[in-house]
């Protein structure tokens, strides 16, 4: 059986809930409250396993804070045995418009300090990630500020539907691939 991980980025801890930083989290929260999953606390993450139209799917939520989440995802990676092109990453992206869905089998970090772990613990930029846009924020000495701040209120009204959204891409990716899943679904 073919095996993907599943890896939302953000920080534990009540702080960091329901913060944009956190909309990796969300995300895969969201798959797991689908399935009725509970997570178990693993090596570097919290940990739950589904199978789904034939695949093994592992889905954690790395417990070592945003900017070191490549810990978890390379253990994770060679403990399962997943190729890299099974990993999909999903975190937020401050330089998308709010809501704004993107998928990528490879690419740059964009200055993610998670994304930059990752790259540097995998030793390659070649993995499909999925950034989900928290909208940008003018000031960038308050950068900090705005990605650990919690959703205003008219993001809220949009936010269950638009991880909805991510966890549906997130799903296709696992069962028609990285470009059948940007073809369909980027820019929507």
């Amino acid at each position: 059986m073919k095996k993907f991980l599943l890896v939302g980025l953000g920080n534990i801890g009540a702080t960091y809930a329901n913060t944009r930083h956190n909309i990796g989290f969300d995300v895969i929260d969201a798959l797991a409250k689908e399935w009725d999953l509970e997570f178990e606390t693993g090596k570097s993450a919290f940990i739950t396993r589904k199978n789904f139209k034939g695949k093994s799917l592992v889905l954690i939520k790395p417990t070592t804070l945003m900017n070191r989440s490549g810990k978890a995802v390379r253990y994770w990676a060679l403990k399962e045995n997943i190729a890299l092109q099974n990993i999909l990453v999903i975190t937020d992206d401050l330089h998308l418009p709010f809501g704004s869905l993107r998928m990528r089998g490879k690419g740059s970090s964009g200055g993610h300090n998670g994304l930059k772990d990752i790259e540097a613990l995998l030793n390659t930029p070649n993995y499909p990630r999925l950034r989900f846009g928290i909208g940008q924020e003018n000031k960038r000495s308050h950068q900090i500020d705005f990605v650990l701040g919690e959703w205003d209120s008219e993001e809220q009204k949009a936010l269950e539907e638009r991880i909805e959204r991510a966890a549906q891409m997130s799903l296709s990716f696992v069962v028609s691939g990285v470009q059948n899943t940007m073809n369909q679904f980027n820019g929507t």
